[in-house]
């Protein structure tokens, strides 16, 4: 945790005594926690404040300033597109699990995936919504810098592939994805490029479910390091 980052917002009694420590806190103005887990364990306990309307939060791990509405936390910065969560890749992982991507906050997100190598060279990865492994109907169009042209696709597959590109020196992916909170079917778009070619995959998982995770796979081999960024589109 930073300096700055608080475990808990206390709730003072007249006439207390205040710690330094309790000092300290109080100046840095808005509280800080280090993650979204020390957030939420901060508040609502023995001598914690109660969690309500308008209450302000840093959070160190993403960098970004939150406020409560009354029954989510949201970015109190509006734009466009929010960064929701960050998470970096492991060393020699074989998939990665975002958890707490989408909510009812938003309805569209994009996904980015940026840094990091794969242990297999000039491959494209894949993604699977929650645990649902059916439904998956997709279609990818690839063009070679060369000039040739090829289409590859799937009708209820066991995920979506060609989500994004892998190699020995990086890993790409940018992936655009509609309803996925939703219970309904969600959509998406990504855009690949590889040492030879790029393309794109348009494709629909039909399955009429509400997720709130998303796992990245390669078809062989590991993933090591790189990030995975998911932002939401404001609804209004």
């Amino acid at each position: 945790m930073g300096l700055n980052a608080q475990t808990s917002v206390p709730v003072f009694t007249a006439g207390q005594i205040l710690t330094a420590q309790q000092q300290t806190e109080i100046n840095t103005g808005i509280p800080v926690f280090a993650t979204t887990v020390t957030r939420d364990a901060a508040f609502g306990g023995t001598g914690e404040k109660v969690l309500a309307q308008g209450q302000y939060a840093y959070i160190e791990a993403t960098s970004t300033l939150q406020v409560y509405t009354g029954s989510a936390w949201v970015s109190a910065i509006t734009s466009g597109l929010n960064l929701i969560t960050a998470q970096t890749i492991g060393s020699a992982v074989g998939s990665v699990t975002v958890t707490g991507a989408f909510s009812s906050t938003y309805d569209n997100y994009k996904i980015i995936v940026s840094g990091g190598v794969a242990s297999t060279a000039n491959d494209a990865f894949s993604i699977v919504l929650g645990s649902s492994a059916t439904g998956y109907n997709y279609q990818y169009i690839n063009g070679a810098y060369a000039g040739s042209v090829s289409a590859n696709g799937a009708s209820n597959a066991v995920r979506m592939e060609y989500a994004g590109a892998q190699n020995t020196n990086y890993l790409s992916a940018q992936i655009e994805m509609q309803g996925p909170f939703l219970a309904s079917p969600t959509t998406m778009q990504a855009q690949i490029a590889r040492t030879g070619s790029a393309g794109t995959m348009t494709g629909i998982h039909t399955v009429a479910s509400s997720f709130t995770a998303f796992t990245l796979a390669p078809p062989t081999g590991t993933f090591t390091g790189g990030t995975i960024y998911v932002y939401g589109y404001a609804k209004a």
